[in-house]
């Protein structure tokens, strides 16, 4: 059913550009800074990253580790988050790469540059090799996995949000044709839309879907972690449970290619698996009944932990009161003369 021109008024456009020059040439996807290019989709996703880090020190520092730890475990969680992703992303796209005589090297360099410009990433790589990287942190650190993982849920899930504007902006992985009133409006030129549809077909925005989902998500795991408390990880699991519900529906309405595995796609799999992981743990942690005693292991709390925090406390004392003057009366001078003899 082609959209009316109604339903066109009233949908959702596409950004008229992805990017600028400073120089004033207006270019698609990303903009000149010197000698370098900045795309958009970078920008979000980078946004996503400071915006998780601020959220999990926060949240961290209230349950007593100490300020700012969270780079130290961030540090090598993005790196394999970003090497995740990649990796991911091209073994699950195995006929892009690797068919069509395309040599096996092309989806890693060309010209013996890194070539990670020619295809795209994978969240579900990401989220693996990013707990990789976090386990490796937190033992570094002396935080708990767990620990970790749930001050970083809500986080991650606004973050996955802010990200997925960058697809807004580049234009992609859009959802099948629709006459909604929100459908998407893309550019006819698009090499993503399929052959034989009318140049102002509609689209369903998962984008769009997926911000909003998660949105609602990170209320209520922010919900869930003030009122009920859950820890021991099991936070991030209902994070797992949450995220690959709604990846599950996304997926099965998007028209970028993927490999199909037994009829489904790639990544329907993979949010498939993150809902089972999700269930696993809630029920192997639910032998935990109560709150984790730190959030650091046993023997590696900070160097501070016992430095005095208040005069409530039995076991320090700090005299508080006004010195002696220094000028002595002679009676009391008396005294404490008689007193020395």
């Amino acid at each position: 059913m082609l959209p009316s021109a109604s339903l066109v008024a009233a949908s959702i456009p596409s950004p008229p550009i992805s990017s600028f020059t400073f120089g004033g040439e207006w270019t698609i996807g990303s903009f000149t800074l010197g000698p370098f290019t900045i795309h958009f989709y970078a920008l979000c996703i980078l946004a996503g990253i400071i915006v998780a880090t601020i959220m999990t020190n926060t949240r961290l520092t209230r349950r007593g580790a100490e300020p700012w730890v969270v780079i130290d475990v961030g540090l090598p969680a993005v790196i394999l988050a970003l090497v995740g992703a990649r990796a991911f992303h091209v073994l699950t796209h195995w006929d892009f790469y690797f068919s069509a005589g395309r040599a096996w090297w092309n989806p890693f360099v060309e010209n013996a540059v890194w070539n990670i410009w020619d295809g795209g990433i994978a969240i579900f790589g990401a989220l693996l090799g990013g707990a990789l990287g976090a386990w490796i942190g937190c033992r570094w650190t002396g935080i708990r996995f767990s620990a970790f993982a749930d001050a970083l849920a809500p986080g991650l899930l606004l973050a996955q949000a802010l990200g997925r504007f960058g697809n807004w902006f580049n234009q992609e992985l859009f959802g099948l044709p629709t006459d909604l009133p929100w459908g998407l409006e893309i550019d006819a030129d698009n090499a993503a839309i399929p052959a034989g549809l009318p140049a102002d077909t509609l689209f369903h925005p998962t984008f769009l879907y997926e911000v909003l989902w998660n949105g609602a998500g990170v209320i209520v795991l922010l919900a869930l972690s003030r009122r009920v408390g859950m820890q021991w990880g099991r936070l991030f699991a209902v994070y797992l449970i949450w995220y690959g519900a709604g990846r599950v529906v996304w997926e099965s309405i998007r028209i970028d290619p993927s490999e199909i595995f037994f009829g489904l796609r790639t990544n329907v799999w993979a949010a498939l698996v993150a809902v089972a992981l999700g269930v696993v743990v809630l029920a192997v942690q639910s032998r935990h009944t109560g709150l984790e005693p730190s959030v650091y292991v046993p023997g590696r709390q900070r160097s501070d932990q016992n430095a005095l925090a208040s005069h409530d406390s039995p076991d320090d004392f700090v005299d508080i009161s006004e010195p002696p003057s220094s000028e002595i009366s002679p009676s009391a001078a008396a005294t404490s003369t008689a007193a020395a003899k």
